[in-house]
């Protein structure tokens, strides 16, 4: 019997570092970035992630940490 693989509609959409909004559901309240368990992505989808967040923080959009 074959695995399904998880699947999310959000997902597959291009993920831009501009949308603030979608990109604080991946970080948690430390400002750290969730793992892929926790995010249901691919490892490929999970990589876009974080470079969008990474690209996100050097344009201060979103904060490196928390206070």
């Amino acid at each position: 019997m074959e695995k399904e693989q998880k699947t999310q509609t959000q997902t597959t959409n291009h993920i831009d570092y501009k949308d603030i909004i979608r990109l604080k559901h991946y970080v948690n309240q430390h400002a750290r970035i969730h793992n892929r368990r926790r995010t249901g992505m691919s490892a490929k989808q999970q990589r876009d992630l974080a470079r969008a967040i990474k690209r996100a923080r050097f344009m201060a959009l979103i904060p490196y940490v928390s206070h």
